[in-house]
Order: C-alpha cells, then sequence, then structure tokens
C-alpha cells in the first residue's frame, strides 16, 4: 500500500493524549491483542529462558517488559519514541519491583545499544507504527546475537487483501504510516539473515477482539470512555464508526494480526 502520511510525531499524540488511555482502557496495561495469553503463547515458541537478555521495541507502558521478567525470569529492556511512556513504563516496573528493567527513550530504526547486544527482540502489535519496517527489522538483526530470536505480533493487510481506500482509511484512525502483510515481514526477516520458524495468521482471533473492544465501549466502559473524552458524543460516534469499519474488514479477511518468531542465522 502506499504511505498514508502519518509520522512518529502523530503516534506520539496518540499515546500522550486521550486516544492513549482510551486504548488502555479497553485493552489493558498491555495494549495489545489477546493480553496475557498472547504474551504467553509467543513466549513459549521464543523458549525464552531465565538469564537471556531481551529488548522490547515500542515498549509503550512496560508491560512487555513487566510480562517477560516475571515470566521467564529474563533480564528486560524497552525502547519507545513517545516520553510519556517511557517515564510511565518507569514509574510501574518500579512499583511492580522490577525497576531493574531498563526503558530507553529512542528509535527503534537506530536502537541505542551496540551489535549483538541482546538473545532476543520482541514486539508486541506495536511495528504497524513504525515508518521504516525494513530499517526497524535491520536494526533487531543488528542488535541479536547470533542464534538469537525475534518474536513479535503485529496488525497486517489480512490474508484476502485490502483495497487502497480501505488502507488508508485505516491508517488514518489508526495513525499507521503503512502496513505489511504476512508474507511482507516473513520476506524482510529473510533478508536479514533470519530463519522464520513461525509466521502465522490470526485473523479471525483478531476480528473478535475488535467486537469485543466494540462491546466494551457500547457498555460496561461507556461511562469511563465517554470521561476520557470530556463527554464528546461526535468523537464517540466517530471512533464506533470507525471501529466497526475495521471489524467488518476484518470479519472479510481484509485487515488482520500476524505472529512471527524467527533465529538469527548470519550477521
Amino acid at each position: 500500500m502506499q504511505k498514508s502520511g502519518m509520522t512518529i510525531e502523530n503516534v506520539k499524540e496518540v499515546y500522550s493524549g486521550f486516544e492513549g488511555r482510551l486504548w488502555e482502557l479497553i485493552m489493558g496495561e498491555q495494549i495489545h491483542i489477546g493480553g496475557y495469553a498472547s504474551s504467553k503463547a509467543l513466549g513459549d515458541i521464543a523458549g525464552w529462558k531465565a538469564g537471556d537478555e531481551v529488548v522490547d521495541l515500542c515498549s509503550a507502558l512496560g508491560a512487555g517488559m513487566h510480562f517477560l521478567a516475571r515470566t521467564y525470569g529474563v533480564k528486560a529492556y524497552g525502547v519507545d519514541a513517545t516520553p510519556h511512556m517511557v517515564d510511565e513504563s518507569k514509574k510501574r516496573l518500579s512499583e511492580a519491583g522490577f525497576g531493574n528493567c531498563e526503558a530507553k527513550l529512542g528509535d527503534v530504526t537506530a536502537i541505542p545499544y551496540p551489535d549483538g547486544r541482546f538473545d532476543g527482540v520482541w514486539g508486541e502489535d506495536a511495528w504497524c507504527y513504525v515508518e521504516d519496517k525494513a530499517k526497524l527489522i535491520s536494526e533487531a538483526a543488528r542488535v541479536l546475537r547470533p542464534g538469537g530470536k525475534i518474536a513479535f505480533t503485529d496488525w497486517l493487510v489480512g490474508p484476502e487483501g485490502m483495497d487502497e481506500a480501505s488502507a488508508q482509511r485505516i491508517c488514518s484512525v489508526m495513525k499507521f504510516p503503512d502496513m505489511l502483510c504476512l508474507k511482507g515481514y516473513t520476506s524482510l526477516l529473510e533478508k536479514n539473515g533470519f530463519r522464520v520458524l513461525e509466521a502465522s495468521d490470526h485473523t479471525p482471533d483478531f476480528a473478535d477482539h475488535i467486537q469485543n473492544y466494540l462491546g466494551q465501549l457500547a457498555g460496561q466502559r461507556h461511562f469511563d470512555a465517554m470521561q476520557i473524552l470530556g463527554w464528546n458524543y461526535d468523537v464517540f460516534s466517530f471512533l464506533g464508526a470507525e471501529f466497526g469499519f475495521m471489524l467488518s474488514k476484518a470479519r472479510a479477511g481484509n485487515f488482520g494480526r500476524g505472529r512471527f518468531v524467527a533465529v538469527k542465522e548470519r550477521s
């Protein structure tokens, strides 16, 4: 698809303002599809073990680092471009007893760590916000040790493809610069010296979760959402319509989510 014109500055605005708070309201602190169960499935495939050093790229509120450290005993690091998210993640990790996790403000297309620094790279439903995904994967390969693994999920163009107008509409609302498909990420991984262990489509599950979020906004979380939105029903109605559109595209297989795990075989 063509670039939407959205940049990292648009993403920073989202996660420093009401939209970020709304996402956390309906998705929880992890702010990704499937929450803990999704993280556990991804982490188990990656096979993290105590003592591994894993960096979460686009680490948001630090829930990924918290999950990795608590569940697998790894030393977790994070890189995120939004100052509010980095500050908040440090606070929350400290309160949870994981103040030894390291959160850095930085660009994931120029990761502020040296070559071969990590055993693992981690990401959950966040790389759709990155403008240069090829550079992101290249940087992930650079900071991994030989034999290290990359494990991530992301929102994608679904298996049935998507017309340009629909893609632009979704990217405009979600502040995505563009979206890849399953094959697009697989190709980038292979070009950067990875052997792909899993590249799987999870579009049906993705659609079910969007349905759940719509239900929360219309039901149990309606009051909370309206408080976040300053009781602006025009904004609420707009978001409801756009989520409904995304749900229709997900049900049709045009808009989805993928899971990827790969091992670095060469520099």
